[in-house]
């Protein structure tokens, strides 16, 4: 029997599709714990992170009144949804649990501690956003980073050639 084609580029159900990746968090803040959560979403808003229309470069989570709140993300308009688009950059609701809100809003409230979004992916159908506990690097921890990342390639390319050889 002959399976329905979903179109060209289109994922199979059941399995993750990475959406968006918040890249200049890695770099500028050190990552110690990583959450998922899901999120409360327009019909417009799941159309356009269907289509990877989201920045999450400027924002954050903030936890108020016992929840979370991603703030500062960016999901463009959809063009097919007329006069019932979303605002872009609205506050979202995250989807956590009691205790996990609880245990994230106890490392904030120590020195130095954020919570920044670092991926927003599909899961099964469902949007969902990798939220990280960071602290903010100094400049010479960025340096340092770098450093590494280029030592690293050095090595690599070393062992690449020296299998060629």
């Amino acid at each position: 029997m002959a399976q329905k084609s979903r179109g060209a580029g289109a994922p199979a159900r059941g399995g993750d599709r990475l959406i968006s990746s918040n890249r200049k968090a890695y770099h500028d803040y050190f990552i110690d714990e990583s959450v998922e959560a899901g999120m409360v979403l327009m019909g417009s808003e799941i159309k356009s992170i269907r289509a990877g229309k989201v920045n999450l470069r400027d924002s954050y989570v903030a936890i108020r009144d016992g929840e979370a709140w991603l703030i500062g993300s960016h999901i463009a308009g959809y063009a097919q949804a007329s006069y019932q688009d979303h605002e872009p950059r609205r506050d979202r609701k995250l989807l956590l649990h009691r205790r996990e809100i609880v245990r994230l809003r106890q490392r904030v409230d120590q020195k130095g501690y954020t919570i920044i979004p670092l991926k927003l992916y599909l899961k099964d159908g469902r949007a969902k956003v990798e939220i990280g506990l960071a602290r903010g690097k100094r400049q010479y921890d960025k340096r340092e980073t770098i450093a590494q990342r280029d030592a690293d390639r050095a090595i690599e390319r070393a062992i690449k050639d020296a299998y060629r050889g």
